[in-house]
């Protein structure tokens, strides 16, 4: 019997962790979410992220659009 990972859910990510697997700031990351831009989560007071959601939103090139006054 294999482990099929694609059955367990995806685990959450915090601003640090997400802001490291994108290579930038958490400050960056904190800007998009203000702007409403990245797939985030409000759970209490802290940002939560699932990376299938942010990779997706990076190759949909909605990421290039976030410093143009959107």
């Amino acid at each position: 019997m294999s482990s099929d990972k694609s059955s367990e859910p995806e685990r959450w990510s915090g601003l640090e962790e997400i802001a490291q697997h994108l290579g930038v700031s958490k400050d960056t990351v904190r800007a998009w979410i203000k702007k409403n831009s990245i797939p985030h989560y409000k759970i209490g007071r802290q940002y939560k992220f699932k990376k299938s959601e942010v990779d997706s939103w990076v190759e949909s090139g909605q990421s290039a659009n976030v410093d143009k006054g959107n």
